[in-house]
């Protein structure tokens, strides 16, 4: 896709997202087939609600349509939100981690695996786990110039996870 039709695209998907109360983070077009595949990628903070997803979906639709923006040619429309494990380029994606265990990339070289407790204008804090389990956690705060590229790690079972008394169901209250 050349950069001209991606701008073009942005530009045109761009405030329907806005208006949506969504960030627009990614707009590809590749070629599946016979057919071109128009991959939309949103988020937001609090994370993206399918329903908001599907109404989003028909507004771009409508939209290409009646541009022409996607030519004559047939192609499929995807809108979804980013995965798991996207890459943190941006301080809005930070902020959104918070909670999350991350891998950063650091400029100087070397990585950081850590929890993000809070992230700003400025950069992030993280709290990075001991050595091998032994000491204590601490907390290091990084500026954005210090991190070439972060992701977010996926936990399959977090070892602080507990379940919260006022979210047990009381088996009388089930009849």
């Amino acid at each position: 896709m050349s950069t001209d039709q991606n701008e073009r695209l942005r530009a045109l998907i761009e405030p329907l997202a806005a208006g949506s109360g969504l960030d627009l983070e990614e707009v590809r077009v590749t070629q599946a087939g016979r057919r071109r595949q128009l991959q939309v990628v949103v988020d937001a903070d609090g994370g993206v609600e399918l329903d908001a997803v599907a109404e989003l979906s028909r507004e771009i639709g409508q939209a290409l349509d009646e541009a022409d923006a996607m030519g004559g040619a047939p192609y499929v429309l995807e809108v979804g939100s980013p995965g798991v494990d996207r890459p943190l380029t941006e301080p809005r994606h930070w902020r959104r981690a918070v909670g999350r265990l991350v891998k950063a990339q650091l400029s100087a070289g070397g990585e950081l695996l850590g929890r993000v407790l809070e992230a700003d204008d400025e950069g992030v804090l993280v709290e990075v786990p001991p050595v091998k389990g032994r000491g204590r956690a601490t907390e290091r705060r990084l500026g954005w110039a210090e991190i070439a590229k972060g992701r977010v790690q996926v936990e399959f079972s977090r070892k602080d996870d507990h379940i919260d008394a006022s979210d047990e169901v009381d088996e009388d209250e089930e009849a």
